[in-house]
């Protein structure tokens, strides 16, 4: 015996086919218009998003090193043990001073998409990278070893276990920036 359907609701208290899609619906619409509220506030957004993270206080050069990588995924760093495939890469080779050096790679970080230069300190150069759609930050620092000739580098994401080798692409691309001067 079917039971009368009493607005969407049975008798007994279950709902009804119609109502079940009904309330899909709304769910589905609500999901829809969160989504879309996100990508206008990413869209617009001035500075930072919800998702730059906060700016970390170990960057920049301490005993003539940068920050190591750690165990982290989202990170290169020419520091890096050379081992380690994940988180090596090679110093950036120069000729010239370190002046010319550091200025050479702020002048491939400025000419590279939501980029800003943060600092430079002698021969220390800190930027910020943005990324299209969400605004996630990654900081890519530089710092001049004169007798080597070459530039140390470290890219990482601040937010994140995995970059799907965003940083190691950003570094060689300034890498090859800077060797075109």
């Amino acid at each position: 015996m079917a039971l009368p359907l009493l607005g969407g609701c049975r008798a007994d208290g279950s709902i009804g086919l119609r109502m079940l899609r009904r309330s899909l619906t709304v769910i589905a619409l609500v999901a829809f218009g969160a989504a879309a509220g996100l990508a206008l506030h990413l869209a617009t957004a001035e500075g930072d998003t919800m998702f730059a993270g906060k700016r970390p206080d170990y960057l920049g050069v301490k005993d003539g090193r940068l920050a190591s990588c750690r165990k982290r995924l989202n990170c290169v760093s020419s520091r890096a043990d050379p081992a380690d495939t994940q988180r090596y890469v090679a110093p950036i080779a120069f000729t010239g001073g370190a002046a010319e050096a550091i200025a050479a790679a702020r002048r491939a970080v400025e000419s590279m998409p939501r980029a800003t230069v943060v600092r430079q300190d002698g021969n220390y150069l800190y930027a910020e990278f943005r990324s299209k759609l969400f605004g996630f930050v990654d900081d890519v620092e530089f710092t001049c070893d004169e007798k080597a000739g070459v530039l140390h580098v470290r890219s990482a994401s601040r937010l994140g276990r995995r970059d799907y080798g965003v940083n190691r692409k950003r570094v060689e691309a300034l890498r090859a920036r800077i060797g075109r001067k």
